[in-house]
């Protein structure tokens, strides 16, 4: 199954996606996996009262999760892009934060930071865990049991914010920067989102190209040591990681630009599809 997240008349709404068409659900993603509203995911009306169908095409598509309690990020999880960023490989995990304000739609405009505050934007697609139920001290052998499925994420960073002191946070969270969408893919089809291909272009030229197969820590193993730190809700995200061929690992480097447009894709999963703007 695969489901979107659709801004409404009423606010935003989960929607299943059937081929080219998006059932509007009476309910919002956070709620869908909270309360574990499966048998309305699945249902085409309730109490007899049949749900809106749109043009998956028409449907104006917010954040994934428009909510969500937590966003952590995965940071150096990718051998190839440790080895191009000029750093060791991790022997555990390396996490970062957002906020709910950097989220934005698959489709809508990344805004650009002005030229005077930063000019060093960089791509980062990732494959981000939504987790499904809630995840305390769990082992890695039932880490999948708490995830709900897959979406993908872009961690669009502004770099030298970012490595202006030894936290990522600065850079990471620039407000209406990250792209989350389009829709997520339950873990009944990806099982461990492993082998899935994952791809970055810009104004089309491929930057990024790699697979799920080289993340150093693997979904099950990131599940189950984050929930060995906090309680992972029904609704948080897990960003986890990219591969090399980012801006920052460029020579010379590259960087977003007014007007770029930003197409990230996994397997499985989908497009989306950004324009860069100056804010």
């Amino acid at each position: 199954m695969q489901l979107a997240n659709v801004r409404t008349a009423v606010g935003d709404r989960a929607a299943r996606v059937d081929d080219d068409t998006c059932v509007i659900l009476p309910c919002t993603m956070r709620e869908l996996l909270t309360d574990d509203l499966w048998d309305i995911a699945g249902a085409d009306d309730l109490d007899g009262v049949a749900f809106e169908r749109i043009a998956r095409d028409a449907a104006d598509l917010a954040p994934l999760i428009s909510d969500p309690d937590k966003i952590v990020c995965v940071g150096l999880n990718y051998a190839e892009h440790v080895a191009e960023m000029g750093r060791a490989l991790p022997t555990h995990p390396t996490y970062f934060s957002k906020f709910s304000g950097a989220l934005i739609g698959a489709r809508d405009d990344i805004e650009l930071p002005k030229p005077d505050v930063s000019v060093a934007i960089d791509w980062e697609v990732e494959l981000a865990i939504v987790i499904g139920a809630p995840a305390r001290h769990v082992r890695a052998a039932d880490a999948l049991d708490h995830v709900a499925g897959y979406t993908i994420c872009n961690d669009v960073s502004v770099r030298d914010w970012q490595t202006r002191s030894v936290q990522f946070l600065a850079g990471k969270t620039f407000e209406h920067t990250t792209p989350l969408g389009p829709v997520m893919t339950t873990a009944d089809v990806l099982g461990d989102g492993s082998g899935l291909a994952v791809r970055t272009e810009v104004d089309g030229v491929t930057k990024q190209s790699s697979t799920t197969d080289e993340l150093v820590f693997g979904v099950a193993d990131l599940v189950a040591d984050l929930s060995t730190i906090i309680t992972l809700l029904p609704g948080d995200i897990i960003a986890t990681g990219t591969p090399s061929g980012v801006g920052a690992g460029r020579d010379p480097q590259e960087w977003l630009t007014d007007g770029a447009e930003l197409v990230t894709s996994i397997e499985g999963i989908g497009t989306m599809r950004n324009r860069c703007r100056i804010a």
